[in-house]
């Protein structure tokens, strides 16, 4: 498998985040967190990210270990126990166990659509450069010999039901890369873009096992196993519909009706979903819950499939009610804070915002998460810290966990920031 290298720094990039303020945006008053403050923290983000050459370390990433011919580490328990001391233990040892930073290519797509995204609401050109970076090494760390194209983590894995070998193509990690394409398609215009992407629907389709249930099915996590995992499953399905919008596709439309299917059928009473339907699967976390209320927001406005509406606001009442402190922590489980975890902070910030039309208590509660990240997880040099427990916080900087998901967050909540500005603009005109 061939692993691109360190990403160069693009032209029009500082390596120092003091040297520039964004051109894009304005200075927010009344908010309960002002634009300046969000561009300031996206600035020193990406230069920091600039700094590593979008390499780093994974929370997950311990079986890259350049003594694992020698360690008892064989089997799948010993493989467990080591991936997670790396990830809980505060101390980063990953140099120890000579552990090397890499790309990371779920981290990249989230990136390239961070970056996509940010060009196409402000025209920033260097925003441009550097998604065309992330297009050509994602395009050289595809998975190969499946039916599309298609990704996997840099980094053996091992969970409780599968391992899987490093490269091994996932439906989570190939949605996200193949939803930055579509970002990057509706940024740029360029139809390969969309080409990619729609190959991506070929492995969803073929590669993908499923678990047939009365009138609906699952997609697998990956080809070599058959779990049935809810956010994973909505990320396929999600996939097929939102390409099918562009390409119109019955076949695409249908199977991802019927994947849906399966998510729906399967919400809980209380309007929450669990991560999956095995008895080990019976919890009901933050990032994992915001994955199915995004994806199915997109799902019933790329269809009009407003029969599903009542499922989702049950799903946001619950989400609304059950994750959030008042000051805006997020918390990991329903029914405990900790740890706070980043990915929750960030896919917290990016939920809220996306449904943000449904309720304006969204944008404001998105916009609480946000402050609170701000003060409590990032560094003075850019980066964002992994978790905050009970006593001690995990200050280690992941590039995929924490630094790319935060990315995404930052330019998804200054987007909907200048979008609000423009229509307040357009409302005081009109008026």
């Amino acid at each position: 498998m061939h692993r691109a290298g360190h990403l160069a720094l693009p032209d029009g990039f500082s390596a120092h985040p003091e040297a520039r303020h964004s051109r894009c945006g304005e200075i927010s008053e009344g908010g309960d967190i002002n634009t300046f403050i969000l561009e300031d923290s996206l600035e020193r983000l990406v230069a920091y990210c600039e700094s590593q050459g979008w390499k780093g370390y994974d929370p997950y990433d311990g079986l890259n270990t350049a003594w694992r011919k020698v360690l008892p580490i064989r089997g799948k328990i010993p493989r467990i126990c080591l991936i997670q001391f790396l990830k809980r233990f505060p101390l980063n040892f990953r140099k120890l166990f000579l552990i090397k930073e890499d790309l990371n290519p779920k981290g990249l797509g989230l990136c390239l659509s961070a970056a996509s995204t940010r060009y196409r609401h402000c025209g920033e050109e260097r925003y441009k450069k550097l998604a065309y970076r992330f297009i050509d090494v994602l395009f050289k760390t595809q998975s190969k010999r499946y039916s599309g194209m298609c990704w996997g983590y840099n980094f053996d894995w091992q969970s409780k039901a599968f391992f899987l070998p490093k490269y091994t193509p996932t439906v989570v990690a190939t949605s996200f890369v193949a939803n930055a394409l579509l970002d990057a398609y509706q940024a740029f215009q360029e139809k390969q873009f969309l080409k990619f992407a729609r190959s991506s629907c070929d492995f969803v389709l073929h590669d993908l096992n499923r678990t047939l249930a009365e009138r609906h099915f699952c997609f697998s996590y990956s080809p070599l196993d058959k779990t049935t995992i809810h956010n994973a499953n909505i990320l396929g399905a999600h996939l097929l519909a939102r390409t099918a919008w562009f390409t119109h596709e019955d076949e695409l439309k249908r199977r991802a009706r019927d994947s849906i299917g399966f998510v729906v059928d399967h919400q809980n009473l209380d309007g929450s979903w669990y991560y999956g339907t095995k008895p080990h699967h019976r919890w009901i976390d933050n990032f994992h819950t915001g994955f199915v209320l995004e994806r199915l927001y997109d799902y019933i406005h790329l269809t009009s499939e407003f029969d599903l509406k009542p499922n989702l606001e049950r799903g946001l009442k619950f989400y609304q009610d059950n994750f959030f402190l008042d000051d805006g922590t997020p918390k990991y489980y329903h029914d405990s804070i900790y740890p706070i975890d980043i990915h929750s902070c960030a896919q917290s910030i990016v939920t809220l915002v996306k449904l943000g039309s449904i309720s304006e208590e969204n944008q404001r509660l998105a916009e609480k998460v946000a402050r609170w990240t701000l003060e409590n997880m990032q560094h003075r040099e850019g980066y964002f810290y992994f978790q905050k427990r009970r006593l001690f916080t995990n200050r280690i900087a992941y590039m995929r966990w924490s630094q790319a998901w935060m990315l995404k967050a930052l330019v998804t909540l200054l987007v909907a920031r200048k979008e609000f500005s423009q229509k307040t603009s357009a409302d005081q005109v009109a008026a």
